[in-house]
């Protein structure tokens, strides 16, 4: 069962002279209990992604088309703004924004900025029984009770990233998205973050986690499925291991060939790269946009832009599978 669709999603950046094409038609689903991770370069629209699906759909930011859709079949881009600050935003939906622990208030004690988050959506309740579902939760997470009296200076890296994570899911939202939360991290706190997501999701305070980041290795250790982004694109989808140890798009093969993966046989395999550069958005190639830079290039593939094709389980863009 889908806790989240995604349909046909289409994001730009409106400038003064021309749109920076971030996200163009994303379509997927997100099932209910599902940690699904979302790779690859910088700037191919992973974070606009997670922006608009998070409806943080702010300036120059523009929702062109598309339709995010709950369980219960309702559009949440339809939705009127003062039902999404009170039914969706932290309650359906919850993000964990880019270098989210440099975010904090410095001026404000933890505790504080948990207390703002839950009176947004219930502004009669006393700051009493907050402190007490607080202390709970943070509890329930492994914080100790001194991270809500403590200011944001007063903490390291690693425990503010927890704290923003914990006032994140503070209302137990069904969806919680991360946009890049072990960035910046060293390996033994990035491990920490990552059990501390796990266990949200095994404890019941989230339902699903979508997880954005550059770092597929990462996402081998905590997602159930990966989805490729390419130039604002979807360019695959499928399990985890499939896509670790059977890529299909071109794209991902150069991707994975970046990786360290420690096998038996990581003696044999031979690190390489992805020639070329990502493409301007504002004017991206005609057809594929990858085949500037794929080694399979066809002329199909500079003139029309391939569908997705279901391919091993998994979806791909790529006239390779027609």
């Amino acid at each position: 069962m889908s806790i989240l669709s995604a349909e046909n999603i289409t994001a730009y950046y409106k400038l003064l002279d021309s749109d920076v094409k971030a996200v163009e038609d994303v379509t997927f689903n997100l099932k209910t209990g599902e940690i699904l991770g979302i790779a690859g370069e910088s700037g191919c629209g992973k974070s606009t992604l997670a922006a608009t699906l998070s409806t943080v759909i702010l300036p120059p930011l523009k929702l062109i088309g598309g339709r995010l859709i709950t369980e219960d079949g309702k559009n949440i881009f339809e939705l009127k703004e003062i039902t999404l600050r009170r039914k969706i935003r932290g309650k359906y939906l919850a993000l964990i924004p880019q270098s989210a622990m440099n975010a904090l208030n410095p001026t404000k004690k933890i505790k504080d900025l948990v207390i703002d988050a839950i009176k947004a959506h219930y502004p009669k309740m006393p700051k009493e029984e907050i402190l007490k579902i607080s202390m709970k939760q943070f509890a329930e997470l492994g914080l100790p009770p001194r991270v809500l009296e403590s200011y944001p200076f007063e903490l390291s890296g690693g425990m503010k990233q927890r704290s923003v994570i914990a006032i994140s899911s503070i209302l137990n939202p069904k969806v919680l998205v991360a946009d890049e939360p072990t960035a910046a991290l060293d390996v033994s706190t990035q491990r920490t973050v990552l059990n501390l997501l796990v266990s949200l999701k095994d404890k019941g305070i989230v339902q699903s986690i979508i997880f954005v980041t550059h770092d597929i290795a990462v996402l081998r250790q905590i997602a159930d499925r990966i989805m490729l982004m390419y130039a604002g694109m979807i360019v695959e989808v499928n399990d985890t291991e499939d896509v670790v140890f059977k890529p299909l798009h071109p794209y991902t093969q150069g991707l994975i060939s970046t990786v360290i993966v420690p096998e038996p046989d990581i003696k044999e395999k031979v690190l390489t790269g992805i020639p070329g550069a990502p493409p301007n958005l504002k004017n991206p190639p005609p057809g594929c946009r990858f085949h500037p830079r794929c080694k399979f290039v066809m002329p199909k593939c500079e003139k029309e832009v391939p569908p997705l094709f279901s391919k091993n389980r998994g979806i791909v863009r790529c006239w390779l599978y027609a």
